[in-house]
């Protein structure tokens, strides 16, 4: 029996296209796919976050530079990538860029479903389209997109969100099968709830003084007791990206603490 050994689970010579890299789940992913051999295109709407990540990226020794990118503007999506493509091949991408709602539908204003659905699903259907052509034209390439557990549990007062996320599950499964034919393989995380600056922001704005307590009880939700974390999150995108994942497309991988099977 032999291995790949020490190049296990690696993306060298590969660069690789982070939306939202900068900050929380996107920003964890981007380090660590830097960490291993890519080099990473960071795409985020916040100029300041992405120079950050990019910098920190470079200052260890890996290679990133940052893009500003508002992923619900078409033709802004189609600009940012045109120029990350100038500089060379692009081989995966991570779509991540997301925003969060909290209602229900008799709650959710139009405007906020709206919004929703511009950064969310938009966002996404963009980001793909720019970049199919490109890898098919390439010999190939990997998406990954960033779904939710909302996807498919009805989680209390998510409707925008969990709609928009049951959307990034259903593109996920017809551009994998679209694209089969072009070497493009395509496959979807749905993390449960995820430690991230969001969390500690939504419970600042929403729960002042009980940030500890409230927290406790989002952590418990999950069978293991505690929420996931961007790292854990970053480690499963990675592997889907490698080649040790070569026979993976079209596929919707839980993240979510034993959740779905062993909740309750």
């Amino acid at each position: 029996m032999s291995g790949r050994g020490e190049t296990n689970f690696r993306l060298d010579g590969k660069t690789a296209i982070v939306t939202g890299g900068g900050s929380g789940i996107g920003r964890a992913i981007s380090v660590c796919f830097a960490a291993n051999g890519a080099t990473v295109a960071i795409a985020d709407v916040n100029r300041e976050q992405g120079e950050q990540v990019a910098k920190e990226i470079r200052e260890a020794g890996g290679k990133a530079s940052s893009y500003v990118c508002d992923v619900t503007d078409a033709q802004h999506v189609r600009k940012t990538f045109e120029e990350i493509f100038s500089t060379g091949r692009a081989d995966i991408l991570v779509n991540n860029a997301g925003v969060s709602h909290i209602g229900n539908v008799e709650s959710t204003s139009a405007a906020d479903f709206e919004r929703v659905m511009r950064v969310n699903v938009w966002g996404y259907y963009h980001a793909m389209q720019a970049v199919v052509g490109h890898m098919k034209a390439n010999g190939g390439g990997v998406i990954v997109n960033i779904a939710s557990i909302a996807a498919t549990a009805g989680l209390a007062e998510r409707f925008a969100y969990s709609t928009s996320k049951g959307a990034v599950v259903a593109m996920t499964y017809s551009v994998a099968r679209d694209f089969l034919p072009f070497k493009i393989r395509c496959n979807c995380i749905s993390p449960a709830r995820v430690h991230t600056p969001f969390v500690d922001d939504y419970l600042r704005k929403n729960y002042a003084g009980r940030e500890k307590e409230m927290y406790d009880k989002l952590a418990a939700s999950a069978p293991m007791g505690r929420m996931g974390r961007p790292d854990e999150v970053a480690s499963l995108a990675l592997f889907l990206c490698t080649e040790e994942a070569s026979f993976l497309t079209g596929v919707d991988y839980p993240l979510d603490g034993g959740f779905f099977n062993l909740h309750g």
